[in-house]
């Protein structure tokens, strides 16, 4: 296969880490809501957070894509594809994002807690210099391994139109008969995108643990 044939799957991978980090993006912000929400105290707070991640999670992530494009953007909103697979995959990365963060705050002694309250840190100052650091390093691993998930997923979206390398793979196999090597291309692709991002992640947590153990 020539490199003209290739060039188009390439060209997808930036419409892959576009969604990558555009659902992860909506999955931090909404994770943490849904977190916080959980650990609040507030009993219908904590029931509604439940149900939300529930919901969030039960459903196919192409459900949710097709409910949001082929639902709300086809009378309800002006949502272009994109913006439909950013948005159900953002969802879906909430509800996980909010229980690895729960049990994270879970995983730190309450002596932490403790302590910063003794040094008479304001809250904000506590959340930020001493509780969320150490989430942080809890929390990396797994955040990173659902990154890694969460590219592979991306392909979902070529079902709804988003050119990522699934969608240009697939115009490639069909106007080449040659469905084999496109395909297995857009694999290795898939796997390039993955271990740089593996490789970072480990060289982050060590540096966070050799922090830590001075």
């Amino acid at each position: 296969m020539t490199a003209g044939f290739l060039a188009p799957i390439l060209g997808g991978v930036i419409w892959t880490l576009a969604l990558s980090a555009a659902a992860l993006a909506v999955g931090m912000v909404l994770g943490a809501l849904l977190c916080a929400m959980r650990v609040s105290g507030g009993a219908v707070l904590a029931a509604l957070a439940a149900m939300l991640i529930l919901i969030f999670r039960a459903v196919p992530p192409i459900v949710w894509l097709f409910l949001i494009y082929f639902g709300l953007g086809a009378g309800w909103l002006q949502i272009g594809a994109f913006e439909a697979a950013a948005l159900g995959l953002g969802l879906i990365t909430a509800a996980n994002l909010a229980e690895i963060f729960r049990g994270a705050l879970k995983a730190i002694h309450v002596g932490q807690w403790e302590a910063a309250q003794t040094l008479g840190l304001p809250q904000v100052s506590r959340l930020c210099d001493v509780i969320v650091p150490q989430m942080l390093r809890i929390t990396l691993p797994s955040i990173v391994s659902y990154a890694i998930g969460l590219i592979k997923d991306t392909a979902i979206a070529s079902t709804i139109g988003v050119p990522e390398i699934a969608f240009q793979a697939s115009n490639v196999s069909q106007a080449t008969f040659r469905g084999l090597e496109s395909f297995a291309f857009a694999g290795l692709l898939y796997i390039g995108l993955s271990i740089p991002i593996a490789m970072a992640s480990r060289r982050i947590d060590l540096r966070l643990r050799s922090k830590v153990a001075r």
